[in-house]
């Protein structure tokens, strides 16, 4: 997006337009639209905007639900935006901590600084992206004198009258589209500079989940957090917005639930057990937060092998914190007598999960030539140094 296509965007005309589009799922859907819009004498400018926009609230819906349906985006501010349900979760420790006013730095689209405005904060959001910014200010406009936007940079922002601080680092290259990932040393703000400002004042540091931890300060708290399956974030939290006693976290959400898994330090890995009658995979916030052994003692279960995220147990107790799959057979790891052994079985659809093997799934489930009605899945790991192919059925 360019500033062009902002200011086309950014009248009455163009946003009861858009309004009236609804959602755009394909690229049939596109066309379809182009094509009516251009036959209604429509110019093409803003014809591109507004599907482009109608486009990208389709895509956000999964973020941002019904919000999603009056908001504005680019599509690489959509990619990098905090979902409104994890951004809402932050929020309340903000407010829980007895925080008032917050400034967003690195707001990007606003999705973090919705979730604090809408819980009564008010928040100072700042991007360094002038059209960033702007698209910031008309998501957050509902909010009125609650959220106000700046176009500036994190390290020039005078946090005078700030309680606490959400920061979110540009760990990408600048842009509105196609962006790619930079190093840590260049991104913006600094590393250095968000460790100093969480020295002096609470800060929650948003970061990605295989961020190194041997770069996480002391004295923080390391919230690593699973939504849906998916491992997307680590916050480092710092002063009051870190919780006493409590150095690693491990936060698992699925749809409107949510379990905390917390520890003083990483918890040491239970003891290798024999392949017993079930698997478990802990979530990948777990796996980062090394709080396997803690989840594997409320499991009665224990490691399938040294250094591989499995467990095994002969119990059905399984938690939020793992998805668990029965083991029906051990099959050959052999890929013509493994192709083989699944066609007997009848089995079409098949789910294939490694760890501790080199193998590409994707690639394996081509050669497997599956036919039949029966689904299962496939368990690709290492027991007593050798590998093991396991069949199994989600729990």
């Amino acid at each position: 997006m360019d500033h062009a296509e902002l200011a086309t965007l950014l009248t009455p005309e163009a946003l009861r337009l858009l309004d009236s589009l609804g959602r755009i799922d394909s690229t049939d859907d596109v066309a379809a639209a182009v094509s009516r819009l251009r036959a209604a004498g429509t110019p093409p400018e803003l014809v591109s905007a507004v599907v482009g926009q109608a486009r990208l609230r389709t895509r956000a819906a999964a973020k941002f639900g019904p919000f999603a349906e009056r908001m504005l985006f680019t599509r690489a501010g959509l990619e990098q935006a905090s979902r409104l349900a994890v951004a809402a979760r932050h929020a309340g420790r903000f407010r829980d901590a007895g925080m008032t006013r917050v400034a967003d730095l690195g707001c990007g689209i606003g999705g973090d600084a919705l979730g604090l405005a809408g819980i009564g904060l008010h928040v100072l959001a700042v991007d360094a992206d002038e059209i960033t910014a702007a698209i910031a200010a008309y998501n957050l406009a509902p909010f009125g004198d609650t959220a106000t936007v700046r176009h500036a940079t994190a390290e020039s922002t005078d946090l005078a009258g700030i309680d606490a601080v959400w920061l979110d680092p540009a760990r990408r290259s600048a842009g509105h589209s196609e962006t790619r990932r930079t190093r840590a040393a260049d991104w913006t703000p600094s590393l250095d500079w968000a460790f100093d400002l969480a020295s002096r004042m609470p800060v929650g540091i948003k970061l990605g989940p295989g961020f190194d931890r041997e770069q996480i300060p002391d004295g923080v708290e390391a919230q690593w957090i699973t939504v849906d399956g998916s491992t997307i974030e680590l916050v480092l939290w710092s002063g009051a917005l870190a919780r006493p006693g409590v150095a690693r976290a491990a936060l698992v959400v699925h749809g409107d639930a949510a379990h905390e898994l917390t520890a003083s330090g990483d918890a040491p890995d239970a003891p290798v057990r024999p392949l017993g009658a079930y698997v478990h995979e802990p979530a990948g916030s777990v796996i980062r937060a090394r709080l396997i052994g803690e989840v594997a003692r409320r499991l009665d279960a224990g490691m399938i092998a040294d250094g591989i995220a499995y467990l095994t147990s002969d119990t059905t107790t399984t938690s939020p914190f793992v998805q668990t799959f029965r083991v029906r057979e051990q099959l050959p790891f052999d890929l013509k007598r493994l192709s083989k052994a699944l066609r007997e079985r009848g089995i079409g659809t098949l789910e294939i999960k490694k760890r501790g093997v080199d193998i590409d799934p994707a690639s394996l489930r081509t050669k497997l030539k599956l036919r039949g009605d029966a689904a299962a899945t496939l368990l690709l790991t290492r027991v007593d140094g050798a590998r093991v192919a396991l069949l199994a059925d989600r729990l």
